[in-house]
């Protein structure tokens, strides 16, 4: 019988259906800009893509109910970064670990800046790989697989628009050494989804007060009609 990791993500089968998913991402990924990037994943020693217009990363691993990586936290609070921090945030199969994953792409949605690019990838719960998933997970905990259905919809709540979602790699965990890439079948997925731009509102102009003329040949006190 074949040896079974501890680390589902470390598995061979999984490694290369991670490869699949980082290439369906690399095309829209390396056209996002910004001064700093977030990564959230589920992976051990993951890394973040080598991207032209972005090169600083916060990188977060989340395992269980803590977030390890470059700042260590609560996966139950809210992510320690403020407000529309960051020009990108990708969730590497960090959903479907998360205690509360609703939860955690509303954080997602808040720390990402306007105009930015939140990426998920995931396994998808309607594939062929389900079956592999409930044997290599026997006696241990297992993912909590959403439908990207699910996460469109939770994602949209959060004012962002979904501009592409994927399958990739191939039907079943045993489909082969070669590259299967998008596939309508495939046991990943990609979402890309973008945060609207906040509408500018114009001030409302008011009227600027303009003096009245001055007679200057006027004594001080006198009136302008007063008879001569």
């Amino acid at each position: 019988m074949p040896q079974r990791d501890k680390d589902i993500y470390a598995s061979a089968h999984l490694r290369h259906l991670l490869a699949e998913e980082a290439a369906a991402l690399l095309p829209d990924l390396q056209r996002c800009a910004g001064t700093h990037a977030l990564l959230v994943s589920a992976l051990s020693h993951d890394h973040p893509p080598v991207l032209p217009l972005l090169g600083n990363w916060a990188r977060m691993r989340l395992v269980a109910n803590r977030y390890h990586g470059d700042i260590r936290a609560r996966s139950d609070e809210a992510l320690p970064f403020v407000d529309d921090a960051f020009g990108l945030v990708l969730l590497r199969h960090a959903v479907e670990v998360a205690p509360a994953p609703q939860a955690l792409l509303q954080e997602a949605c808040r720390v990402l800046a306007p105009g930015g690019v939140l990426a998920l990838t995931g396994m998808h719960p309607l594939s062929g790989w389900l079956p592999w998933l409930y044997w290599y997970t026997r006696g241990g905990s297992m993912p909590a697989l959403k439908s990207p259905l699910t996460l469109e919809r939770w994602v949209r709540a959060g004012e962002l628009d979904v501009e592409r979602i994927h399958r990739v790699g191939h039907v079943w965990p045993n489909g082969g050494a070669h590259t299967r890439g998008i596939s309508a079948l495939g046991g990943g997925y990609v979402l890309i989804a973008r945060k609207r731009r906040r509408m500018a509102i114009p001030t409302r102009l008011k009227p600027k007060l303009v003096p009245a003329p001055v007679n200057v040949n006027l004594a001080p006190g006198a009136r302008r009609n007063a008879s001569s």
